[in-house]
Order: structure tokens, then sequence, then C-alpha cells
């Protein structure tokens, strides 16, 4: 378990990341009441924020954007196993450094998260979304990164400023209209099916069919949901998978390329160069 507290100006930001042989529960509490958003990059691992005898929880994870209030009582539980590990970046404030934030940060929060600014609950969760491909790469950046002392403070910032500005301008952008629960959750599902099958993935119409969509409907609300078209999201899937095999060094590039369902080396190589900017052979491991 890797876990990075930096403080920049009235933000707390915490990179958490964890990769296990075995099923790891971490649980962790706050130690002051936080306004906070999670950044969630590759692993789908599951959250349950818990409070008394009241629970919320999480699956789905990977790519999630999630604004919340917590205070002291509450606990976040990551469940961390070989299949889905942690990537998690927080950013997190006091509700009463709002009004001390620079260039009307407090204001956007203000605006935007109202809710969580003036809580009536330990644990209040605020809008949440599925990040843009934007947002993506800066994470992928986060935890790639290899950056030292006051050089990693300065890139710290840097993405620090840039995803919040993603986060709230997307938040700014959402409809009110939403998806029902049911379609939602079909939605997630169909998501999950992907994620859990990046070798021999379904083809549209079994996806449509394993989730209760019609073909249409999955395409369209799988693009407004999550930002990407249903295959562009499984091209992305099988490439940060495969990136992260070879960043730990758990796969060598022939095997990574199994993994994620390409029989040619060259088709594996050229996708990979073309989402990345470099071959998988040149990935530096960690």
């Amino acid at each position: 378990m890797v876990r990075d507290s930096i403080n920049i100006n009235d933000f707390i930001v915490l990179v958490e990341e964890a990769n296990t042989d075995k099923e790891l529960i971490d649980s962790c509490r706050f130690d002051e009441p936080l306004i906070a958003v999670a950044f969630y990059g590759s692993g789908n691992v599951h959250l349950r924020m818990q409070h008394k005898n009241a629970t919320h929880d999480y699956d789905n994870t990977k790519g999630l954007a999630l604004s919340f209030f917590a205070d002291t009582t509450v606990d976040c539980i990551h469940t961390i196993s070989p299949e889905k590990p942690l990537q998690c970046l927080l950013i997190a404030t006091a509700p009463k450094n709002l009004e001390k934030l620079p260039n009307g940060e407090g204001e956007l929060f203000t605006e935007l998260l109202g809710k969580l600014a003036k809580p009536d609950a330990p644990y209040v969760e605020g809008p949440r979304f599925y990040m843009t491909p934007e947002m993506e790469h800066i994470i992928d950046n986060v935890f790639s990164n290899t950056y030292e002392g006051k050089a990693k403070m300065m890139f710290f910032r840097s993405q620090v400023t840039a995803l919040l500005s993603h986060f709230f301008w997307e938040l700014s952008q959402l409809k009110t209209e939403d998806f029902s629960k049911v379609e939602r959750d079909k939605l997630y599902k169909a998501k999950e099916i992907l994620s859990e099958n990046l070798d021999e993935p379904p083809s549209l119409t079994e996806l449509s069919r394993l989730i209760g969509l019609n073909t249409f409907r999955l395409k369209k609300d799988f693009k407004k949901l999550f930002g990407v078209p249903v295959f562009k999201y499984l091209q992305n899937e099988r490439m940060e998978r495969a990136h992260e095999l070879l960043r730990h060094k758990k796969a060598t590039v022939q095997e990574a390329a199994w993994h994620v369902g390409y029989d040619s080396l060259s088709s594996f190589s050229n996708a990979f160069a073309k989402k990345y900017g470099f071959r998988p052979s040149e990935v530096k491991g960690v």
C-alpha cells in the first residue's frame, strides 16, 4: 500500500495505490471534516463509506469522480484484490477553508457542491460522474510519474489544478435529466462485463442481451454516461490493463498482448503506441 499525503495551499491531496496477491481491506478516517472529490484510476476497487449503521457502497469505480462530505466518524473502506487494485487520487479541503481559497475556487465549491458545504449528516454524497478521457489521462499521469522532491510538488500542483478545472466544468455541464436506477445499473453491468472479459469480449448484440437493453439504447446511453462509445471504452481498458501489467513487471509484452485479447503482437504494439505515444517495450517498470 502506497499512500502519499501532500498539502497544496488549503487542499489536502491524498494519492493511494495498492496491488495485492490476496484480498486486502484498507480502512481510514479523516482527521477533520472534509469536502472531497475522489478520482479513481484502474482497478474497479470496491468502496464503502460507513458511519454507525449506515453504509454507502460503490462498485465499478474505475474512472469515477465522486464528491462527498465526510466527518471524523466516517470509515472509508477499500476492498482490494488481485483483479481490482487501488488507484485513488483524493482532493479535499475543510468547509471552513472555502472562503479563503484563492481565484474563486471557494465559490465553485459552494455553487456546484452546495449541499456538501452545509452538510446535514456525517456523510453526504455529492455529484458523481465518470471522467472524460482528458481527466483519465491526468490520473494516468499521476500514477505513472517518477518525479521526486520539489519537482514532484510542482507536478502534483499542476495536475490537481487541471483536474479540478475539468471536474467543475463537467459538473456545470451536466444535464438535469438522469437515467433511472434500473437503466444506470444495466449500463454499470455492461461496463463491468467488458472490464472482466478483455481477452474475449462479447459482441454488441451479446452485451445487449446480457444486460437487457437494446443495442441502440446501449450505444447511445453508454456514451452519454461514460463519455466514450462502447468499444472505445473496451480499447482503452485493454491498453490501460496492458500498461499496468508491464509497469508492474507482471507480464512480458507478448503475455500482456494475450491477456488483453491480442493474438498479433504487431497489432497490439501499434494500438499501444497510438494511445501512449511509445511502444510497450519502452514502458518503465516500478
